[in-house]
Order: structure tokens, then sequence, then C-alpha cells
């Protein structure tokens, strides 16, 4: 399904809000957790087992998005953003149906697998385009996009919440906020499938060449050539080490605040733990769209400078002064959090940088395998420290300072290995590139 070129007279700035609406959409991810203590209930389920449906939709994310991103440069992003609506809405009633029927198993197959595919290439879908339109600030394009992922929850979490109140916290209730849910991310993906054009070029005019890009200029490395490149794997340890950190303290972000001051005398209230969740789910937004926007100006790598090392800074100072002063712990924790946010909105223009636009899709759908692996590992390493520490005998901060200590030497291995990055050989170049070099590297100097 090929999206039309967009006319002559046609603004770029509509662009934005069409990938705005496949994000802010699949962005409800981020608010699984409200549907935790509800099936825990009404289908006596662990913690574990009700974070099985999230867990799955994030490697299947990853997942997806590296094995969806060849075709996503191929069909174009029209195709990606119905596949995306397919996907993602035919998994909450696949979900609904589940919860009916009190079958967990079918809970986890449509959220988790079917929805979790949705996820991975809705994610990438407008990426390669929205370079394309804005070439001149490529990190803020993809930022007003990707932002919109790390808001969704701030949508979906009060909403999710008012309709299980509304629909009730059975099987039943959550039955129908699932249906409910897929119908209506239903009607407002379609909203940027009908609405997203890809720019006016050169051949335009054949409906054939529709999907292609602007004429190809300067480094330009096809997907299978790239992920044979050091460049590649020094970035995919970037983002994993940078996803890993944040995810850590944003999954278990609430009992986490609570264990920190508990045993002081003015310890944190549940109400007051969920708004401090809500701030971090403002800051993961506020960073995708400022610190990617800001990159544009320092630069990539400058900017990747500022969220390991600086992001190993705020991890530090929690461990050392966090349980003394919450609005010390508070601001720390938003920092890291915009630095996680800013990770994912600026790679894409990253990549751009390094490999060019032909199939920046493509590669940006294989980094993203790195956020599957990110999102089981920081959660892992957060949690089962805690309890075993917790087990030990040990309470309060001390459940987390292992933890802290570790993503501390995460983001610094993160941060060498954005050092290592380096200009890519032109070797991988796509062909007319690399002949291109070739002609300039053998022209005579001018006297």
């Amino acid at each position: 399904m090929s999206p039309p070129v967009a006319p002559p007279a046609w603004s770029r700035w509509l662009v934005p809000p069409a990938a705005l609406s496949v994000h802010l959409s699949i962005g409800q991810a981020y608010a699984w957790s409200v549907f935790k203590p509800p099936l825990e209930s009404s289908l006596n389920l662990s913690g574990t087992q009700s974070a099985l449906p999230f867990q799955l939709a994030i490697v299947m994310l990853g997942l997806s998005a590296a094995f969806g991103g060849t075709l996503v440069e191929r069909n174009g992003p029209r195709w990606a953003m119905t596949v995306a609506l397919i996907c993602f809405s035919s998994g909450f009633l696949i979900s609904a149906l589940g919860a009916e029927t009190k079958q967990f198993w079918l809970i986890v197959l449509g959220y988790g697998f079917v929805g979790g595919i949705g996820l991975g290439i809705g994610y990438i879908s407008p990426v390669s385009t929205l370079i394309k339109w804005f070439p001149d600030r490529p990190g803020m394009a993809t930022g007003i996009a990707i932002m919109g992922f790390g808001g969704g929850a701030l949508i979906a979490s009060p909403w999710t919440a008012q309709m299980l109140k509304s629909f009730g916290s059975d099987n039943s209730g959550i039955a129908q906020t699932f249906l409910v849910l897929g119908l209506s991310y239903a009607v407002f993906m379609t909203l940027g499938v009908l609405l997203v054009r890809v720019p006016r070029t050169e051949g335009s005019q054949d409906p054939a060449n529709a999907p292609g890009a602007p004429a190809l200029t300067g480094v330009q490395v096809s997907a299978n050539s790239a992920v044979r490149t050091p460049q590649f794997w020094c970035l995919w340890v970037v983002l994993c080490m940078n996803v890993t950190a944040g995810i850590g303290i944003l999954e278990k972000a609430a009992p986490m605040i609570t264990d920190f001051f508990a045993d002081t005398s003015t310890p944190v209230t549940v109400s007051a733990a969920a708004g401090f969740v809500a701030l971090l789910s403002a800051a993961n937004m506020a960073g995708r769209i400022g610190w990617s926007s800001t990159s544009d100006l320092i630069g990539r790598k400058n900017i990747y400078r500022v969220y390991l090392g600086v992001g190993a800074v705020m991890y530090a100072l929690i461990a050392l002064f966090g349980d003394s002063s919450k609005p010390l712990f508070i601001l720390c924790a938003l920092v890291i959090l915009s630095f996680y946010g800013g990770g994912f909105a600026t790679v894409p223009a990253y990549l751009k940088d390094l490999f060019g636009t032909y199939q920046v899709g493509a590669i940006h759908g294989r980094l993203l395998t790195a956020w599957s692996l990110a999102g089981v590992l920081g959660p892992l390493i957060v949690n089962w420290i805690a309890d075993h520490q917790k087990d030990a005998g040990k309470h309060g901060a001390a459940l987390y300072d292992t933890s802290f200590l570790i993503m501390i030497g995460l983001l610094v291995i993160g941060f060498v290995a954005n050092e290592l990055v380096r200009p890519v050989n032109p070797r991988h170049h796509i062909p007319a590139q690399r002949e291109a070099v070739d002609v300039e590297r053998h022209q005579p100097e001018s006297a």
C-alpha cells in the first residue's frame, strides 16, 4: 500500500501529527500497570504472571521492528501504519475475549504477541519518512513523533482507570475496557494512515516510485551492510545500556520511592508515589522532544555523552544521598528518565548521520532489538537484587545500592561505546555512493 505523494502545496508540518497519532496510541503500553491489580484479583494471578503480557509485548516490539524494518522501507509508511493498526487493535480484542472467558493465555497472546507486533511496526513506521521531510532537523522531527510513545500513558492511564471504575474491575469489566481501547485506538490510528504523505521528489509522477526516497546524497548504507559495521553494534550497546538504566527505575518507580523514604519521618504515601510515576512519564515525554531537538544543535555524539555521562552521575547521587533528600531523589530520577526518552528519540537521527536515509527505517528496526534485551535486563537487575537484599534483612535505600552501582557500570560501558563511533568506511556504502567517493578521491587537487 503506497502512500500518496504530497502535492506541491503540502505542508511538511502535517506529517508529524500523522506519526503522533500512531505513537500516542501504542504508547498505551506504558500504562499496562493499571491492568495488573484487577487482573491479579479476577484471574488469581501473581505479580510475575500479570507482567507477562507487557514483557512479551516489549520483546515482540524489538523483534518485529527488526524483522519488519525492511518491509516498512519497501512498502512505505501507510502500509506500516495500517499493519500496526490492525495488529495493535486486534490485540486488545483478543485480550477482551480472554478476559471475558477467564483465559489468561489469550490476553498474553493478544496483548503480548499480536499487539507487540503492532507496537514494533507502529514504532518504526514514520521514522524514515519524517527524516526525509526534515533533513535539516531530523532530531526534532523524530522527537515529536516518538514523544507520543512516551506520553501515551499520560492519556491511557487515567482513561483506563476510569473505565475500570465504571465497568468494574472483574473479568467482565476488564473485557469491556480492552474492547473500548481496541476500537478507540483503531479510529485514532486511522487518522495517521489517512494523513501520512511522502515528499515529492524527482520521479514522483511515476506511481511506482511513490514510496521512494529523495535523491540520495552523502553517505548511504543498506540495512544488510549496516549490521556488518562496528558503528551499528556500538550504537546497539549505547541504546541497550541507556534503556536498561532508565527502565530499571521506570518499572519499579512507585515501590522504589516508597522504600527509599520508608524509615524517614516523612514516608511516601501511595498517592504521592503514583504522582511520582506521572512525573517520570512527563519527563520521559519531554526528554524525547527536548533532548532530541538539542542534538540538532550540539550533535548526536555529544548528546549521548550527556545521556550516559550525566546519567551515571545522577545514579551516583541517588545512591549516595537519595534517601536523605526527596527533592534530590526526584530531580535525579526525572533527569535519568528524560535521558531514557531522549535516547529513544535521538537514535534515528544518529543512524541517519552514520548510514544515510536510504534504509534508515530498517536499520532502526534492527537496532531496537537492544530494547528487547534492555526491557528484560533492567527490571530483572533491580527486582532480583532488591528481593535478595530483602531476604538478607536489608530495607530502605539499601535494597537498591547494588543495582545502582551496576547501572553506573552499564552507563560507563555505553559511554565508551559511544566514543568508539566513527564515520562508516566507504566500502559499506551502496554502489552509487561508493563510486562517487572513489571518483572524488581521484580528482586532482586544484592549485
